[in-house]
């Protein structure tokens, strides 16, 4: 019996990413954070399956899948098996599987943590392909209309029109709930019960178990406090560190931020944006730091105590909530054609929030922005920074510029060339 009703099962973005990845790959990976949906959106494609952490019959699928990797393969295909990071063998056993058989899109396999090396033999490089999920966009959860679409915005196609009124309290409230599709249609009042409670399965559950070694709870809390109090900042481990220090009166040393770092980001609760250079060869992809964010900036709410009331009494910390939000939407967009997001940094200090290349080489600029008073300002850094790098030798300049707004109440194009679109319009 398969876990998705197909019939009430909500459409996502990453589903014509995963037919796709089928008819290329004997198998897939379906990674991303916990309760995103990947076991739904995963069975929902396949014809059989195995739940590894099923806890019926005293975990009995897990055991059975720690004796005979092989034997848990056998059924109609696609066949799903749900967490396979619980018994590392099952990649190798797949990967074999997929080798011998040379059939594609045999298996679909989920994950929300990714092991150490040890006890996965082979990486599955053209075997298995690898796809990341993310928590709804507001496109998925229905709190988009949906009137532009990402991709014809980056070809600078858009259709102006009307796009209705969008109130701060609306905005506050989808960033605080977070794109989880079990934290859907819950009230203002109990929108971070489950971002909270997520935070502590990832400490008390998931963190201890991954490397089987028994991690410092009240570090991992430090670090992922300053982390939110970092949201969609360049913050370096120092200031990470100095941070810590200042504001939780605590000392971490810097082997064990790095350590947790790489921890938090093996089990998808990190999501942070690369650097973008106009120059393929140039070093400011590697020099310059990544822009931090949770998978979901209801995470840095929750961690931050950051309520709904809070953060319309502090709009300076929401701006940085809002731009998480905006970023998370244009990854989960972008990817679903073939696009990538990240964000651009010179030695002259001049920033874009977010950059798109496409995968012809061509690069669009975004700039986010809450409210539609700031929509002339940030046109104009845009088109400065765009003429800048136009002066540059080799410089090759963004192909579109454009505004993401919060409370904004029309997509549309000025008469200087840039896009304007509310966030609560937009789709891929």
């Amino acid at each position: 019996m398969s876990i998705a009703d197909k019939e009430k099962y909500k459409p996502r973005i990453v589903d014509a990413q995963l037919e796709r990845y089928l008819k290329n790959f004997g198998a897939v990976c379906v990674e991303g954070p916990k309760w995103c949906g990947k076991t739904w959106t995963s069975s929902y494609h396949s014809k059989s399956e195995f739940l590894v952490g099923d806890p019926g019959g005293n975990f009995q699928n897990r055991q059975l899948a720690q004796l005979s990797p092989a034997m848990i393969l056998e059924g109609e295909t696609p066949r799903l098996i749900d967490e396979w990071q619980e018994v590392p063998p099952i990649w190798d056993a797949v990967r074999y599987t997929v080798d011998q058989r040379g059939e594609k899109s045999r298996f679909i396999l989920t994950g929300s943590s990714t092991p150490n090396k040890k006890g996965v033999l082979h990486s599955g490089a053209g075997r298995i392909g690898k796809l990341r999920m993310r928590t709804m966009s507001l496109y998925e959860s229905g709190d988009s209309s949906g009137k532009v679409s990402l991709r014809d915005l980056c070809s600078g196609k858009i259709q102006q029109s009307l796009t209705g009124e969008v109130s701060l309290r609306d905005l506050i409230y989808y960033v605080v709930r977070g794109g989880w599709p079990g934290n859907l249609g819950v009230s203002g009042e109990d929108a971070q019960m489950l971002p909270a409670s997520y935070i502590d399965a990832i400490i008390e559950d998931d963190a201890q178990r991954i490397d089987n070694i028994k991690y410092d709870k009240n570090k991992m809390q430090l670090l992922l406090r300053s982390l939110a109090r970092n949201e969609s900042t360049t913050a370096s481990q120092s200031k990470l560190l100095n941070d810590i220090k200042e504001n939780d009166d605590e000392r971490i040393d810097r082997n064990t931020i790095s350590q947790y770092l790489d921890l938090f980001s093996r089990l998808f609760l990190l999501d942070n944006q690369l650097p973008f250079s106009t120059n393929i060869r140039s070093s400011v992809r590697v020099k310059q730091a990544e822009k931090r964010h949770f998978c979901d900036p209801a995470l840095a709410c929750a961690l931050l105590k950051a309520t709904p009331e809070k953060l319309q009494g502090d709009l300076n910390t929401f701006g940085f909530m809002f731009e998480a939000l905006c970023e998370r939407d244009l990854k989960i967009y972008a990817e679903s054609f073939g696009a990538n997001v990240f964000h651009y940094q010179d030695y002259q200090n001049r920033g874009i929030d977010a950059v798109i290349e496409l995968d012809n080489g061509t690069w669009c600029a975004f700039e986010i922005k809450l409210g539609a008073n700031q929509i002339d300002s940030a046109a104009r850094e845009l088109i400065s920074i765009r003429d800048k790098i136009a002066e540059e030798k080799d410089g090759v300049p963004p192909s579109v510029l454009c505004v993401i707004c919060g409370m904004s109440n029309a997509a549309y194009q000025r008469a200087d060339g840039v896009f304007v679109v509310p966030i609560t319009a937009l789709k891929n």
